[in-house]
Formats: structure tokens, C-alpha cells, sequence
């Protein structure tokens, strides 16, 4: 699944990847290929992308949104 993390300054990311698990307002939560579509706002903590070559990557944030459709993970952040 593509996965897009943009903040108002820079592209942080963007590229192919295995699972992304974000801090979610009710909770952390993981989004795998196939997920369901979603909107969720995130609070303060860690992305956690999984490429795939198995490495994992983390990016601090403040806040933010994300939105998944169709194999299509956008994430729209305040870095911290």
C-alpha cells in the first residue's frame, strides 16, 4: 500500500510499505493493505511504517490527520 506523510513544511515521506500504526485520538491503531476506507484524527506520539524490506521507520508528531482509500494511506502532520 502507498503511504504519504506530509507536514506543512516538507514531503517526510512517500513510498510503498507493509503497515502504518498511528496514534489515533481514541487510540493507537494499525492499517494493513485492504483496510477499510477511514478519517481519523491523530494526537501527539509516533508513526510506525513498516517497509517493505521489513525495516521499520518512526516519525514524532504533534497532531494530525490521516485518511485511508483504496491501498492509499495519507497522513497530514505537525512534526514535533
Amino acid at each position: 500500500m502507498m503511504l504519504e506523510i506530509l507536514s506543512p513544511e516538507q514531503k517526510l515521506f512517500s513510498g510503498e510499505v507493509e503497515s502504518v500504526t498511528l496514534p489515533g485520538t481514541l487510540g493507537e491503531f494499525t492499517v494493513l493493505k485492504r483496510h477499510a476506507p477511514l478519517i481519523s484524527s491523530l494526537n501527539q506520539g509516533e508513526i510506525k511504517y513498516r517497509l517493505k524490506n521489513g525495516e521499520e521507520q518512526r516519525v514524532a508528531i504533534r497532531n494530525g490527520f490521516v485518511e485511508v482509500l483504496k491501498n492509499h494511506v495519507s497522513v497530514c502532520i505537525e512534526e514535533v
